[in-house]
């Protein structure tokens, strides 16, 4: 329990740092907003093989100037759907889990928002990370937990995910919010890649060394740091800024 109260207080810490920033945007209204398919992910009658994709896209009003959401899409073989994995917040006012597992189209908008793929990882490689990605998801710590600030949230979900599944070796963006919050409030762990360890204190403040991620500071959740394998710059607010991220390591056998 020591986690969850800590986390809870250190949630009222001011995002009002940024409401300067934020007064001025405009309010996109969520219920008309475009939530169509951007046509990334293949039809499952053009490509059988299976697939795992994972995706990131702005957040919903002001709040996209900051963070963004993150989720999974599947297929499996010779499956003629996706299912899309990811934890949506307004679920817990309705009583229920948090993690949402459904069909759906893979690459829709997020509320008007256009998602970036980070990953795009297919057949058998897929196939074995497919029924790991389940059950990671049946063990995410925090079912009825959320928290846009500094988690548990939607991007708490994906990379505990990452962590447990070694196919993906997937980082999520340095404006992930909730990202660097590992397992149940650990003070340190593998990193998202599983190429290197990070240190965390509740999602707000840490480090993270790592093969694939380079060098990140975390401060009140906002992300700073240098990819040395793939030169950029990690920043809050804007991403990324350099060469494309990467997988460090590939599989073979497709």
């Amino acid at each position: 329990m020591l986690n969850i109260e800590l986390g809870s207080s250190l949630s009222i810490v001011p995002l009002a740092v940024f409401v300067a920033l934020a007064a001025g945007c405009a309010h996109q209204d969520w219920r008309t907003a475009d939530k169509s398919s951007m046509a990334i992910a293949p039809s499952p009658e053009v490509e059988p093989r299976a697939i795992i994709q994972i995706y990131a896209a702005r957040t919903v009003r002001w709040r996209r100037y900051f963070a963004v959401h993150s989720w999974i899409a599947l297929k499996d073989k010779n499956s003629r759907a996706y299912k899309v994995y990811q934890v949506i917040g307004f679920r817990r006012k309705q009583g229920l889990s948090v993690v949402s597992v459904q069909e759906d189209q893979p690459d829709r908008r997020w509320f008007g928002n256009e998602p970036e793929l980070l990953l795009d990882l297919r057949g058998a490689a897929a196939e074995r990370a497919i029924p790991k990605i389940h059950e990671a998801a049946l063990s995410y710590p925090y079912p009825h937990e959320y928290r846009a600030w500094p988690g548990p949230n939607s991007n708490t979900f994906v990379s505990h995910i990452s962590r447990q599944v070694s196919e993906l070796k997937v980082e999520l963006p340095p404006h992930a919010i909730g990202k660097d919050w590992i397992g149940k409030g650990d003070l340190i762990g593998a990193s998202e890649s599983g190429t290197g360890f990070q240190l965390s204190i509740f999602g707000a403040f840490g480090l993270t060394l790592g093969l694939a991620e380079g060098v990140e500071i975390n401060l009140l959740g906002l992300s700073f740091g240098v990819d040395i394998l793939r030169p950029a710059l990690k920043l809050p607010l804007v991403g990324r800024l350099g060469f494309a991220d990467a997988q460090v390591f590939t599989h073979s056998g497709e």
